[in-house]
């Protein structure tokens, strides 16, 4: 699955370089294919993002890579309470 969303990933985030630079440097083109050109490049972001993101949490979750360094809920809390800043 991993293989899989990483494969997400690449063709979402050349599809956002792809058609944002169509969009932003192309001469020629209609209003309807700027449109077009600039909502396929903003889905390709989302889409690249959101692929990133779960990613990052599987390689986390399997101990590829190291774990954030955010607190639990008590600990947080109890930091809160002590009045840090």
């Amino acid at each position: 699955m991993n293989k899989l969303i990483a494969i997400v990933n690449v063709v979402a985030w050349s599809g956002f370089w792809a058609f944002g630079y169509i969009a932003l440097t192309a001469q020629d083109l209609s209003d309807q294919q700027l449109l077009i050109a600039s909502l396929l490049a903003f889905a390709g972001f989302i889409m690249g993002i959101a692929a990133y993101l779960r990613l990052v949490r599987a390689a986390e979750a399997s101990g590829y890579a190291k774990k954030t360094n955010q607190l639990d809920t008590a600990a947080r809390n109890r930091a809160q309470s002590e009045g840090g800043m």
